[in-house]
């Protein structure tokens, strides 16, 4: 008896610190997003993709608050994705989304808005939108739009990318920009914007230890394997393999680098064997004892 009881407070300690830091990312991660949007682009005439983008050239137009628009437009979405979302991740990002345009509608507009140079406010916007964005993917929520509708999109059309069809709705997004801002730079700059929010989304998410692998396939492993560690001090794993073709033994090096030193690994793998395979990869992080990016 005492022992479920140990167990059910300890349970109940668990959910309530995982309802605790989810707030926290939630309330950051808003105050982050909310001034890449109020801040630097509300300003700057030009409009990010997503929904968000998307209540900001209405807001540009009607005067509507962008956070309330930006919650009415994901009602529909959420409805519409449900099935294929699923209940847990509806749940989370509806609290993300609320909190979100709170922030939006209530707190900043008594922050004053940056009124510099339109390419440093898309840069900073997508600085912030992306910050924000990956601290609500990093407890399992979003901000909802175009991350739903594309999830339903590819269930109806599988042959469809998901990357394909989030950056076709966000690039019809940015460029109506152009016409509602009577300004062919609106489009340009919330490309711009999106493109940095994307970047500074994967540094966050997968860190920044993003490398190279080199992959090389060649009949002189050994040889090859000791000129790379004398050349940029590397290591690299050997692996049997036969040529499919010809039925000959061959040697797959992995060598995990920096993308600085993938030429002088080509240059170190052409010195030994002029007829080795080599691939270059890109990683999204390398870990390991002694790894390190330079």
């Amino acid at each position: 008896m005492r022992t479920e009881r140990t167990s059910e407070r300890s349970r109940k300690k668990i959910d309530l610190k995982n309802i605790g830091a989810d707030l926290l990312y939630d309330i950051a991660g808003s105050i982050l997003y909310a001034a890449g949007i109020y801040t630097f682009a509300g300003n700057a005439g030009f409009a990010p993709g997503g929904v968000s983008g998307l209540a900001l050239l209405l807001n540009h137009l009607t005067g509507f608050p962008v956070g309330t628009m930006t919650l009415l437009f994901n009602i529909p979405l959420v409805v519409i994705s449900y099935k294929t979302v699923g209940k847990q991740l509806l749940l989370k990002s509806a609290k993300t989304m609320v909190i979100s345009s709170l922030f939006l509608d209530v707190v900043f507009p008594f922050t004053p808005m940056y009124e510099g140079n339109r390419m440093m406010a898309a840069v900073y916007s997508g600085i912030f939108l992306g910050a924000g964005m990956a601290l609500f993917y990093v407890r399992g929520s979003s901000s909802g739009g175009i991350d739903f509708l594309a999830l339903t999109i590819k269930k109806k059309r599988p042959h469809l990318s998901i990357g394909v069809i989030t950056l076709l709705i966000d690039l019809a997004v940015i460029f109506l920009g152009w016409p509602v801002f009577g300004d062919v730079d609106a489009g340009l700059y919330g490309v711009a914007s999106t493109g940095v929010s994307t970047i500074v989304i994967d540094k966050i998410l997968y860190g920044f230890g993003a490398g190279t692998l080199a992959i090389i396939v060649t009949g002189k492993g050994k040889q090859i394997s000791e000129r790379i560690g004398e050349t940029v001090k590397r290591g690299a794993t050997s692996i049997p393999a036969m040529g499919g073709y010809t039925g000959q033994k061959k040697d797959v090096l992995l060598c995990a680098c920096s993308k600085a030193e993938a030429y002088l690994i080509r240059n170190a793998v052409e010195e030994v064997d002029q007829e080795a395979f080599l691939m270059f990869t890109e990683t999204s992080e390398v870990f390991g004892e002694g790894f390190k990016i330079k």
